[in-house]
């Protein structure tokens, strides 16, 4: 939604609600014991009766984003139907968006009267602590420039505290996030007890999760190492380690980039971009996919993983792929189209591929004896492009901003794509 609002102008307020979880109703008979220090000396051996949800409770998340829903619905808000943590409101040409993370909510909108009785509805329903126009929600620093309608996004400080977590800020820099044509696989697990219970004091796991968040916020140009790495976290070995190191000297280097939205008045646009490695699992013969999503050239929804199943040629491959994307395509167009702000996309999203042979399965399907063993559900994406969800196009290899999610590349390939998906240096950020 970043680039929505940066290209709207919208308002961007934050605000927290205070001890969320204490304003759950509960719905189940719940008991606990009475507690230390206020035993009923009269009935000692019994139990109190639980009346509102309480911290500990494994039902106490899902009890107050019940209540919440309610509340906020009481108001005049509808929760999406594609995004359960977004709700909208519309009044003539005015535009209100709440979007809630458990406790954190982002108040969006263009008119301020509106979002200011919002807040007050909101205080009046629980209590909340006001946090002024969004700057920093959830580890994510937000720089606005409204004079140039650019909002960037960034993780550094979080980066930091990784680094230090795992005492690497003191390390070298690095260039790119997995050096090209390294080869990672279980034949460098450790087999023997002692070099196994030597790994098992390394972090392993620990730091692949903390890079994982980075990854999925802002960071879409480690996700393929960040693939290809987490394979191992049952039993890692050195060379896995190595590799997780250089992605956080990667980090170290990159720390201050931010993925940056708008700065454009062209019409907006979304188009995917998808792309395959074929067969790079050194351990089951698997082809990795990878797709990224971008809003008027800037990255919203990115993926790198690998296939489920195997790929005998690199047009399968590619296929799959395509395929992946589409259903991510579906899910964005109709998100967009509940936000109500985005025309175009009453029109195909357009899904672009640099395999000639996957563009024609997926535009001009034909019965081969080369594909008839493609499994069924990754023919879906005949039916999206049927149906005009999406349209597949092909675009020349070295154009395609997808390539890093699906394999190493040189520095100047990997920093050109990042940069053409919004990842930049803002000079006034600080």
């Amino acid at each position: 939604m970043e680039n929505l609002y940066t290209y709207f102008n919208y308002e961007i307020w934050q605000m927290d609600v205070k001890t969320a979880f204490l304003n759950g109703k509960l719905t189940e008979d719940v008991y606990m014991e009475q507690l230390e220090g206020f035993e009923d000396p009269k009935n000692p051996n019994k139990v109190c009766k639980l009346l509102k949800s309480i911290y500990g409770l494994k039902q106490a998340s899902r009890s107050w984003n019940l209540h919440f829903d309610e509340r906020i619905k009481e108001f005049g808000f509808t929760k999406s139907e594609f995004e359960p943590c977004v709700y909208t409101k519309f009044s003539g040409s005015i535009v209100t968006f709440l979007v809630l993370y458990v406790d954190d909510i982002l108040l969006i909108g263009n008119d301020v009267p509106t979002l200011q009785s919002v807040k007050s509805w909101l205080s009046r329903c629980f209590q909340m602590k006001d946090l002024g126009e969004a700057a920093y929600i959830l580890s994510i620093k937000i720089y606005r420039n409204r004079s140039k309608r650019l909002i960037g996004l960034s993780q550094s400080t979080y980066i930091d505290k990784v680094l230090k977590r795992f005492r690497m800020d003191e390390s070298k820099k690095g260039f790119i996030p997995m050096q090209h044509g390294i080869v990672l696989s279980k034949s460098q697990c450790p087999v023997s007890s002692q070099d196994q219970d030597r790994m098992k004091s390394v972090p392993y796991a620990s730091a692949i999760g903390s890079i994982m968040y980075a990854m999925l916020c802002t960071r879409p140009d480690v996700a393929y190492s960040v693939s290809v790495t987490s394979r191992y976290q049952q039993n890692p070995g050195e060379p896995h380690w190595v590799a997780v190191k250089n992605i956080l000297k990667y980090l170290r280097r990159m720390k201050d980039m931010f993925l940056v939205f708008g700065g454009s008045e062209d019409e907006i646009s979304v188009k995917g971009y998808s792309d395959a490695s074929f067969q790079t699992d050194r351990d089951d013969f698997r082809s990795q996919s990878g797709y990224v999503f971008t809003l008027n050239g800037r990255a919203i929804s990115w993926k790198s993983s690998k296939q489920d199943t195997i790929a005998d040629s690199t047009t399968e491959a590619e296929y799959i792929a395509a395929s992946d994307a589409a259903k991510e395509a579906v899910w964005l167009r109709n998100f967009l189209s509940d936000l109500r702000v985005v025309a175009s996309v009453s029109r195909p999203i357009d899904i672009i591929c640099d395999n000639s042979g996957a563009v024609a399965q997926a535009k001009e399907p034909r019965e081969h004896h080369k594909s008839r063993h493609v499994l069924r559900k990754y023919h879906l994406i005949r039916e999206i492009i049927g149906r005009g969800d999406v349209r597949i196009c092909k675009i020349p290899t070295e154009d395609n901003v997808a390539d890093p999610l699906t394999k190493p590349l040189a520095r100047v390939k990997h920093e050109a794509h990042a940069n053409s998906i919004g990842m930049q240096y803002l000079e006034a950020s600080s």
